[in-house]
């Protein structure tokens, strides 16, 4: 009997995202990966969304973010763990798949660690081209661990920010920082202290790792006119701004019901009002209405910008013809046997040629993934 057509999934290993990135060029990605942001943002209604589900542990949080319109499923795995770097881990890992919804085959999986901090960073962006002054030149960047490049170059080609002032309170992070941007026309000033990298900042961007409610920045460290971009905050007992911060600025949020759980914002009262930003983006709210005006991205990270990125990452790839594809569905003659895979007589039968290949397909992916570039 013929067999159907073998489904095949076809995957993104941390290797090909990367060949796809340097191929394409970091500044083009940027902008690529924020016109679907925008896209998508502006198709708010189309989705079915909700918060992420998260599992606290005291060293970290592993989540799954899903959402998904009437033609394609998304989610994103995803922990956070601030002391993997002690063990030579990133605090950061990912991967995500997008699935038709018509049949539910996986159409596309795909490393998201890298993706991610693209797409992060391409989302402090797109919000600060409706909050931020339109005349600004610098930013302050707290936090120069993993997230800080892709920050800076975010906002340094999709904004024209030309100096960023820096504050990490260990200094290696820096380091590093200044060495993967030396080749930049960035300017960046290593600060002292959080208040010397903030004092005349146009925008100011927190991206620090530790899960703890903090308040690196305080509301006598604010002064008018500045854009706020807080990005580490994102689960709950875990802040970096004092709510004093939030009280004197314009607040604007990805998806409120999430926001009041997991970012700063869960230190204010449920009537605190904010603005979600697809509707600044869809023009039904204002964003900044004066230039001394405090506005604040409390950003905690949404599964649309994750179906943005795996669009995106889609499509690059197709256009560029990386990847390989891999079989994760059982090709079965009877769809419903699926005991003949493992039926004595059938393991006994000779093994498909599109068997030796998906699994041939399945080790050279593992073994991409497994090779990062440094």
């Amino acid at each position: 009997m013929k067999l159907p057509q073998l489904v095949q999934t076809q995957f993104l290993s941390v290797h090909d995202a990367a060949t796809v990135i340097h191929k394409i060029g970091l500044e083009t990605v940027f902008k690529r990966m924020a016109e679907y942001i925008r896209a998508d943002y502006l198709r708010w209604h189309d989705f079915e969304k909700c918060a992420r589900v998260a599992n606290h542990s005291e060293d970290g949080v592993i989540e799954l973010m899903p959402i998904s319109d009437a033609k394609s499923y998304a989610f994103k795995y995803v922990n956070g763990h601030p002391k993997n770097t002690l063990s030579g881990l990133p605090c950061v890992m990912a991967f995500g798949v997008l699935a038709d919804v018509a049949t539910g085959i996986p159409e596309f999986l795909s490393e998201l660690t890298l993706s991610t901090a693209l797409r992060t960073a391409a989302m402090s962006a797109v919000a600060a081209q409706e909050l931020a002054r339109p005349d600004s030149k610098s930013m302050a960047l707290i936090g120069n661990g993993a997230q800080s490049e892709f920050q800076a170059l975010a906002f340094h080609y999709l904004l024209g920010i030309e100096e960023i002032r820096l504050f990490d309170t260990d200094p290696k992070a820096t380091e590093k920082l200044i060495a993967n941007l030396r080749s930049t026309n960035l300017r960046l000033t290593v600060c002292s202290s959080i208040a010397q990298a903030v004092r005349g900042a146009d925008i100011v961007t927190t991206v620090t790792a530790d899960k703890t409610n903090a308040a690196i920045l305080t509301a006598d460290l604010i002064e008018p006119g500045m854009h706020i971009n807080g990005v580490g905050g994102d689960c709950p007992g875990k802040t970096e701004l004092h709510p004093d911060v939030l009280r004197r600025s314009a607040v604007f949020v990805e998806y409120e019901p999430q926001t009041r759980i997991e970012g700063d914002l869960q230190h204010l009262p449920a009537d605190f009002a904010v603005t979600e930003l697809w509707q600044v983006l869809a023009r039904q709210a204002p964003g900044r209405r004066a230039a001394d005006q405090i506005t604040l991205f409390d950003s905690v990270g949404f599964a649309l910008q994750d179906y943005s990125a795996l669009r995106f990452m889609r499509d690059a790839a197709r256009e560029l013809g990386m990847g390989q594809p891999v079989s994760l569905i059982p090709e079965l003659v009877n769809p419903k046997d699926l005991f003949v895979l493992i039926h004595p007589d059938t393991h006994a039968t000779q093994e498909p040629q599109w068997d030796k290949a998906g699994q041939h397909a399945v080790a050279s992916a593992l073994a991409n993934a497994l090779s990062v570039p440094a």
